[in-house]
């Protein structure tokens, strides 16, 4: 199998999958064209000044001591209602969500 049609086998097969039409305004040239146009739109708007970049990494840095203060919390004992309770409070401001921006399973 040729490089193109390593690159192209994925997209084709999705495509063969979803039962669309073989139109001939649809075709891999125009498909690689809208992904890259897409891929090169999201870098111009990923970028962050300098003065940005220092604000997330201080949030971050808050975020962890949160954390740490909640994980040191459930290591004392606590009910985990009031270390979440505390890490909340502790997390005002910085992060999005109930857990301060992180979230895993139980």
């Amino acid at each position: 199998m040729s490089a193109s049609g390593i690159v192209w086998y994925p997209i084709r097969s999705v495509l063969s999958h979803r039962d669309l039409p073989n139109h001939p305004s649809i075709n891999m040239n125009k498909i690689a064209l809208f992904l890259a146009a897409m891929s090169l739109s999201w870098g111009a708007v990923a970028q962050h000044s300098k003065k940005e970049v220092e604000q997330d990494i201080a949030r971050h840095r808050a975020m962890a001591e949160a954390h740490e203060a909640a994980a040191k919390c459930l290591e004392s004992g606590k009910k985990p209602d009031q270390c979440i309770q505390e890490l909340q409070t502790a997390c005002r401001g910085l992060a999005l969500g109930k857990y301060c921006g992180m979230k895993h399973a139980h």
